[in-house]
């Protein structure tokens, strides 16, 4: 277990971040956090160990102040947990250049930012800074364009400044498939989302990046068949074409019950 760090965890409210607060805040653990989101108001019966940090992480401002109070209250911070983002899930065939820049804010250009943030901050002193990526930033699937589309370049950024970046400063980088939050439920806009195979529980997802963090990895994947499946998939591309088809089935699918819910309405 992580224990006597300092940490700040993104996106705490609810979900990965969420489980990742309550493995981590334990009172023998030791250790102290700072648990930032838009929706702190959602937390409730955490010690004095802990901080809730209400904030817009998809404005500059918003990370700044973030920045600013962990700072404030810690000399260093140990570990940098980047967990904050949101879905869309619907058919990309729109003319909207604020929605667009809107996700890509949150899941892609804060955590840019966040990185020169804490390079300057750690100022050559020890570090780890956590990305929580997805298993759709190695491949996207029908209805999350725009959000495999962040998460894709995360995976670009990630890659160069591993080599940019000093010794001092560990990056570990994690790629859920899809998890039991309330993420597809945000996507889906209030509509029903069926879960693409398979699928996890946000509780494994944050024991695999507290135990990825421990022996030091550099990219955890929390679903056993993740890598496995990745693998089948490229070297059978029938795999790969019959899974992506199943995945346009549920969009459709589910366009078919947003536009007879809105008939409703």
């Amino acid at each position: 277990m992580i224990r006597n760090q300092t940490i700040v965890i993104t996106g705490a409210s609810s979900g990965i971040g969420r489980s990742l607060l309550e493995m981590l805040s334990a009172k023998e653990n030791g250790n102290r956090i700072i648990a930032a989101s838009r929706g702190i108001g959602k937390l409730t019966g955490f010690g004095e160990n802990v901080i809730l940090f209400p904030c817009d992480l998809s404005t500059e401002d918003g990370v700044d102040a973030l920045f600013q109070k962990a700072e404030e209250t810690f000399e260093k911070i140990d570990i940098l947990i980047c967990n904050a983002g949101a879905p869309y899930y619907e058919r990309y065939d729109y003319e909207d250049w604020s929605r667009i820049e809107r996700i890509f804010s949150l899941n892609t250009f804060s955590c840019m930012y966040s990185y020169s943030k804490y390079l300057n901050h750690l100022n050559g002193r020890e570090g780890r800074l956590v990305f929580t990526i997805s298993a759709m930033g190695e491949m996207a699937l029908p209805g999350y364009a725009l959000y495999a589309s962040t998460k894709f370049a995360m995976k670009g950024f990630q890659q160069a400044i591993r080599i940019e970046s000093p010794d001092s400063l560990k990056i570990t980088c994690v790629y859920p498939v899809s998890t039991k939050t309330n993420f597809f439920e945000v996507g889906g806009a209030g509509h029903k989302v069926e879960q693409p195979f398979p699928v996890q529980t946000a509780e494994a997802v944050a024991k695999a990046i507290v135990r990825g963090v421990e022996k030091g990895r550099k990219q955890i994947y929390p679903c056993p068949v993740s890598l496995a499946s990745g693998v089948l998939m490229n070297v059978l591309p029938p795999v790969r074409y019959f899974y992506l088809k199943s995945q346009h089935r549920m969009l459709l699918r589910f366009l078919e019950r947003k536009k007879n819910a809105e008939k409703g309405a």
